[in-house]
């Protein structure tokens, strides 16, 4: 890995010499951010972007959760549990998900919003584990997220059929209701064989 700076911006070449370019207002540690939380430090399943101290700050019963791929791992990391066997979802809000007035940016309340309805749709329903492309999402903001708050997500399927899915749920900061959602989802392809109904690893 080789690191470019200049007046233009900053990135990382990683191993297989992709260049992964970032604007100079964003500075070396946001490139460092993309180098390890996409796992170009060359070990599996290491992320040293969560730290003892990050680790310390997420409520107990929660487990790094990895989901929604390259773009998830950037903007994350994202923290799951169950609950009475319904889907807890959970991040707190670091100074890099928040807009100039120090409050969580709406686009990365609606990202996980829109993690947060397929995920519980694979543990809250009985049916074959697919891809879920989102076909409609519906945000209501309520409050704001100030950087630093824990913020936590419950989900309901509202109904489940062969070529869709119809969820809903509430997003919190610190106990606070801050988003309302609701979604519809396709019915994609299979992941694997479509049996994994534990795809975040919570019930090891």
């Amino acid at each position: 890995m080789a690191w470019k700076g200049g007046a233009v911006g900053v990135g990382v070449v990683d191993m297989a010499g992709s260049r992964v370019a970032t604007p100079a207002i964003y500075g070396k540690g946001f490139a460092a951010t993309v180098a390890c939380r996409t796992g170009r430090h060359g070990r599996p399943g290491y992320d040293p972007c969560v730290t003892d101290t990050t680790a310390a700050s997420i409520p107990e019963g929660f487990r790094l959760a990895r989901m929604g791929g390259p773009y998830m791992n950037v903007n994350g990391p994202l923290y799951a549990r169950l609950d009475a066997g319904c889907l807890v979802m959970g991040f707190r809000v670091e100074e890099r998900h928040t807009n100039p007035l120090k409050i969580c940016h709406g686009g990365m309340l609606a990202s996980f919003a829109d993690m947060l309805l397929p995920m519980a749709t694979m543990y809250q329903t009985g049916g074959e584990r697919r891809f879920l492309p989102t076909i409609s999402l519906q945000i209501d903001y309520l409050a704001a997220a100030p950087l630093g708050a824990w913020v936590e997500g419950r989900a309901d399927i509202l109904r489940s059929t062969r070529n869709m899915v119809f969820a809903q749920g509430l997003v919190r900061a610190d106990g606070t209701p801050a988003v309302r959602v609701s979604g519809i989802f396709k019915q994609g392809p299979l992941i694997g064989d479509g049996t994994d109904r534990d795809p975040l690893k919570l019930q090891i």
